[in-house]
């Protein structure tokens, strides 16, 4: 009888453990597949121009979002033009958001593409599968007046 108590607590003390770390185990986009797609978004802009590269980049289901990568764009003051993880942030200027320590991001990172054209640009944000604030790198282009972004969580 004790045998079977001990099978059964361990069995529940392992399902706990697997149901408190499953929000960890999701597919989380890399860099070389951040860069790829960002490479496959300034394309399609360059062929087909901004109103159908902007449609398609909001697009949830379209080829601009794979697990917790897609593609955003801001102009140089901010405002954000399309947004695949949240499409309601189109037309909204996002200057003035901070991450997790008080740093002002969107401004860092259109300084950042002003300065370098492309590159990386990190900061801390809640992980939205998470729920857990993150390390997170966004590769960005400058193309023209456009920012484009791609952002990983490390």
């Amino acid at each position: 009888m004790k045998k079977v108590m001990f099978i059964s607590v361990a069995f529940a003390v392992m399902c706990l453990f697997i149901l408190s770390t499953a929000s960890d185990l999701y597919a989380a986009g890399t860099a070389a597949e951040a860069k790829v797609m960002m490479e496959k978004a300034t394309a399609f802009l360059k062929a087909d121009g901004k109103e159908k590269a902007f449609s398609a980049f909001d697009n949830p289901q379209g080829q601009f979002v794979k697990d917790d990568l897609y593609i955003f764009v801001i102009d140089v003051t901010g405002m954000t033009l399309a947004h695949g993880g949240n499409p309601k942030l189109v037309g909204k200027s996002l200057i003035g958001l901070k991450d997790s320590d008080g740093k002002p991001f969107i401004k860092g990172l259109i300084d950042a593409a002003n300065a370098k054209g492309t590159g990386w640009f990190d900061y801390n944000w809640t992980n939205p599968t998470t729920k857990k604030v993150q390390a997170k790198s966004t590769y960005f282009q400058k193309v023209g007046d456009l920012v484009f972004g791609c952002g990983i969580y490390k």
